[in-house]
């Protein structure tokens, strides 16, 4: 619980999602984000969008996620504070799948990972294992607001790939909410095969039916931050095929604004085929 907020306020919250109708609470949620027609490609979408490097989107991260780190919040996603953490449990069973395999060590490229969102999330589970070192590849304004606030012996920030695999072998990437929102994610993921990490863990991830990938342009409420970015809504078959090289051993539902229709947010947990 926030320092902010009282036992009574969370106590109605608590009622409200247990009483309310799941119909009107998917409306709710609605309300913090909405998406535009189909694009036929992503630059006729970022004609239509502001973009991710929004002054508004840097500062209002940066202020929800140093409340957690200093303790005055209880979990930050997406630049919103929340009065409770919000596990993946699929996610957080992966971690330490991962890191009983390997004697306690857990050893992690988080892309696109903004300033700690799901180590903070985590760290409670993290840190009694033997050795972990988080790292996160961002954009450079996130990278320098991480090194100056954010960065310990365990969490540590990078500008590109290279520079985190200079120091470190990690022995998994994780992709959270994060590879919808990249102008050409698939030469991305083909590149890093290249690299073979042992181990890719995706969360909070669209996937559409059928077989065509979709773009459409995500609006932010202006009640957050006045903002908006195109966004790859995947066909699964289609995503799958770029890691012939890996055997999924899980998927798992995963949060997001899987209410549209014919759109469910999934997570995978992936090994490296030996």
């Amino acid at each position: 619980m926030s320092r902010s907020t009282s036992p009574i306020t969370c106590a109605r919250k608590t009622i409200l999602r247990e009483f309310m109708p799941p119909v009107i609470l998917r409306l709710l949620r609605r309300m913090s984000s909405s998406f535009s027609r189909p694009f036929a490609t992503w630059e006729e979408a970022l004609k239509h969008a502001t973009g991710y490097e929004s002054e508004a989107i840097i500062k209002k991260t940066f202020d929800s996620s140093y409340k957690v780190r200093k303790g005055e919040a209880v979990y930050e996603r997406d630049s919103v504070l929340f009065d409770e953490i919000h596990y993946s449990w699929p996610l957080l069973s992966a971690l330490m799948w991962i890191a009983a395999r390997s004697k306690g060590e857990l050893h992690l490229l988080d892309f696109g990972g903004s300033l700690g969102t799901t180590y903070f999330q985590n760290r409670k589970f993290l840190r009694d294992l033997f050795s972990v070192t988080w790292n996160i590849v961002e954009q450079n304004k996130f990278v320098d607001l991480g090194r100056k606030y954010f960065q310990d012996d365990r969490l540590k920030f990078h500008d590109n790939i290279d520079s985190c695999l200079s120091s470190l072998s990690p022995q998994v990437i994780l992709f959270s909410g994060v590879l919808q929102y990249l102008e050409k994610p698939f030469e991305l993921i083909d590149t890093l095969q290249n690299f073979s990490f042992p181990y890719v863990l995706i969360d909070r991830t669209p996937f559409v039916k059928g077989g065509k990938h979709r773009i459409r342009v995500q609006k932010v409420s202006p009640k957050i931050f006045a903002a908006s970015y195109p966004c790859w809504f995947f066909a699964r078959e289609k995503f799958m095929q770029h890691f012939k090289n890996y055997e999924i051993i899980a998927h798992f539902p995963g949060s997001g604004f899987d209410f549209y229709p014919n759109v469910q947010y999934l997570g995978f947990v992936m090994e490296l085929r030996k």
